[in-house]
């Protein structure tokens, strides 16, 4: 089908209304993204998406550097006989490095012409506006949890996670502390009612509770801020169990809300997160730089395509603040179901 006179009055309106917005003649050209329309677009791109405001995402000078600390992870009172009492923020050796990053959110004309048809102007710019910054954030958080490698040219037919465009957090706590990240099988069995097995689990809990005790050291381990991040196939399995049994409404009850707090920490199953891996850490702990002055946008009809393409370009990467405040069984470790 052909673009619409509705869509494409709309489409101008919204490239008009983009371009004056980023104060550039023309957004169908590639413009730079800078000053104060920059923090308006990483404010944007944060709104779209709620579990992107609990980490630390921030804008960095250099395209490689070490880690900007937040530098609340340890203790920060004591005393001096010399002086006045400092700590050290411990991230020596840990660094990140940026890669070229290019996305492109698109909206099919066929889309287009339902959009302007079912409301008005302002509300097809929404709608414009939301596609594009959800893609952007979105994407934030898929290549986070599931990136393994940059490549030079990255394959999103054999990658659907992005595991080719950067390295995660993940991935990076495997390289630079592996010890932090348990490899060796487990089995996560609700289903057992006798004795466990050696490397066996009947609960969620008892899991978090290993990693806390095993990989945490002591000055994070009741840290408030400890949460966990848990796949979307455990925590099935677990509340599965627990509906099958559910035979009185306190029980249903827990059955609904064991996925909000596991091991005694505050559960959370983020987007985009795989579904056997288990993660205990601060939230804060996790970043996300981007080169200051790098970003970029076009925003075009493209007709070869039948289709109108956001693209956003800048250098972009992932990094952990501290290693060991970060413990997690690795998803290919983890069977549900007995021990053979």
């Amino acid at each position: 089908m052909n673009l619409t006179k509705a869509a494409l009055a709309c489409v101008m309106a919204y490239s008009s209304q983009l371009a004056k917005a980023y104060d550039t003649p023309d957004s169908s050209k590639q413009f730079a993204v800078t000053g104060p329309m920059e923090t308006k677009l990483r404010a944007a791109i944060l709104d779209s998406v709620e579990f992107l405001k609990l980490i630390t995402l921030m804008d960095v000078d250099q395209i490689k550097g070490q880690v900007v600390s937040v530098g609340n992870t340890g203790i920060a009172t004591g005393r001096s006989a010399t002086g006045r009492f400092t700590t050290g923020q411990g991230v020596d050796g840990n660094d990140y490095e940026l890669k070229e990053t290019d996305s492109c959110a698109f909206v099919p004309w066929a889309t287009l012409a339902v959009w302007a048809n079912a409301g008005t102007e302002r509300e097809f710019m929404r709608l414009m506006s939301e596609n594009a910054t959800m893609r952007f954030a979105l994407d934030i958080l898929r290549v986070g949890f599931n990136g393994t490698s940059a490549a030079a040219t990255t394959d999103p037919v054999a990658n659907p996670l992005g595991q080719d465009v950067n390295k995660g957090w993940h991935q990076l706590v495997k390289e630079k502390a592996p010890d932090q990240v348990m490899t060796d099988p487990i089995y996560f069995n609700p289903d057992e009612t006798g004795v466990l097995a050696a490397g066996e689990y009947k609960t969620l809990d008892a899991i978090v509770t290993e990693i806390k005790l095993t990989l945490i050291p002591e000055q994070f381990r009741n840290d408030p801020r400890l949460v966990v991040l848990v796949g979307s196939d455990l925590i099935a399995a677990a509340q599965i169990k627990l509906m099958n049994q559910a035979d009185k409404p306190t029980e249903r009850v827990a059955a609904q809300m064991m996925d909000k707090s596991i091991g005694g920490l505050k559960a959370y199953t983020p987007p985009f997160f795989p579904g056997k891996r288990i993660v205990v850490t601060m939230l804060q702990n996790l970043h996300c730089y981007t080169q200051k002055g790098t970003r970029s946008r076009k925003s075009e009809n493209v007709e070869d395509r039948k289709r109108w393409e956001d693209k956003y370009w800048r250098f972009e990467g992932y990094a952990v603040d501290e290693y060991l405040a970060y413990g997690a069984v690795d998803e290919s470790a983890v069977n549900i179901g007995p021990k053979p």
